[in-house]
């Protein structure tokens, strides 16, 4: 059997029936991502990195100024910074959840506070959310914009409600995640912010402007912008699929279920911490407490692949060599890196694939010392 960690997340492509409304199938989804997610303002995009890349647009990120981010990210988020010749400002992590630590996140900007300080970038790592109440706090406190990468977190709720509701300036969505594969790429911006919207919409397509009076063909630009537009084709795969992500969460709850049940007791291997039959699991991260890698590599021989979420932004070389940053500098996420490993979990996977992995993952690990 071959496991893959992550099939790609529709298994067919079904065909769309037209619909009578005259509505894009862009404004579509647009309509219904705000009525999935409560928010008030949504904005496709083309991917998920383009609306990052928006959000620092729409929040007039210049030469100069900083955003806060976790060491532990994509690196998309500091990527999107750099563009604007800005500075990412990386923070050391949880050691359970692996997301930002907000004690280490205050007492930054409590010694650093700047006009410079324009943001703070939060992702939700496997889905689980840090204290977005104390975050939201945070970000009045020292007046900086608070910014969540959402891309594992669709359809997550926070006290009853979703992320992308629940108070940050903005959220941003990705339909094909992190190491994740999908049919088609996409994303979203979304917003409470009128503010914001207008701007990252105004910015989405260029800074064109048209009046509604003239010829069609009469456009000015008012700002620098760029083309971040997602396609018909694929906004209505993304409708359809939208539908299904409530189902898809329960699935990967199952799943998790089986890994727990299946894994307890595991020599080696050290399972999420369980917070009850509501958590969140668009990753399943174990640790590994001898060689990860060679774990990993015996796993991959009997045709179950895994993943890592992430490699420490300090360690790439890249972020080491512009900011001169040492292997200790984030011991948290450096201990961390060294045993985590992502298991095969995806909607469609198989109850029988998921036995199969537990299978594979006691084998190798009777032959660790």
């Amino acid at each position: 059997m071959n496991v893959k960690f992550n099939k790609f997340f529709g298994e067919e492509v079904t065909y769309l029936e037209e619909h009578s409304d005259g509505k894009s199938y862009v404004a579509m989804l647009e309509d219904e991502f705000t009525s999935y997610t409560g928010a008030k303002y949504a904005l496709a995009t083309s991917h998920g990195t383009s609306a990052l890349h928006l959000a620092m647009l729409a929040l007039e990120l210049k030469r100069g100024d900083k955003v806060v981010c976790s060491v532990n990210c994509f690196p998309n988020l500091p990527e999107v910074v750099r563009h604007f010749d800005a500075e990412p400002v990386f923070i050391d992590i949880e050691e359970e959840s692996y997301n930002i630590n907000l004690d280490l996140l205050e007492a930054y900007l409590q010694d650093n506070k700047s006009k410079k300080l324009k943001a703070v970038i939060v992702s939700h790592v496997a889905g689980r959310s840090v204290d977005l109440n104390r975050l939201y706090s945070i970000g009045k406190i020292y007046d900086v914009k608070i910014v969540e990468d959402a891309s594992e977190a669709l359809g997550i709720e926070y006290d009853g409600v979703k992320i992308g509701a629940t108070g940050a300036d903005i959220t941003c969505f990705d339909f094909s995640p992190h190491l994740k594969k999908n049919i088609c790429s996409g994303g979203m911006f979304v917003s409470d912010d009128e503010k914001l919207y207008e701007r990252a919409k105004l910015l989405a397509n260029h800074g064109i402007t048209k009046n509604k009076d003239a010829l069609e063909y009469i456009y000015d630009v008012v700002d620098i912008g760029n083309d971040y537009s997602m396609g018909e084709l694929e906004a209505a795969y993304f409708v359809k699929q939208l539908k299904k992500q409530d189902d898809n969460i329960k699935r990967d709850q199952e799943i998790a279920k089986m890994y727990n049940d299946g894994l307890a007791g595991v020599e080696h291997v050290t399972l999420p911490k369980h917070n009850g039959d509501t958590q969140p699991y668009s990753l399943y991260i174990v640790k590994i407490d001898k060689n990860r890698d060679s774990f990993a590599m015996e796993l991959k021989k009997e045709g179950v692949d895994t993943a890592l979420h992430y490699i420490p932004l300090h360690l790439l070389s890249y972020y080491k060599t512009k900011y001169s940053l040492r292997v200790n500098d984030f011991p948290v996420a450096l201990r961390t890196f060294q045993q985590v490993l992502s298991l095969p979990l995806y909607p469609s996977m198989s109850d029988k694939e998921v036995e199969y992995v537990i299978q594979k993952i006691k084998t190798v690990a009777k032959t660790r010392v």
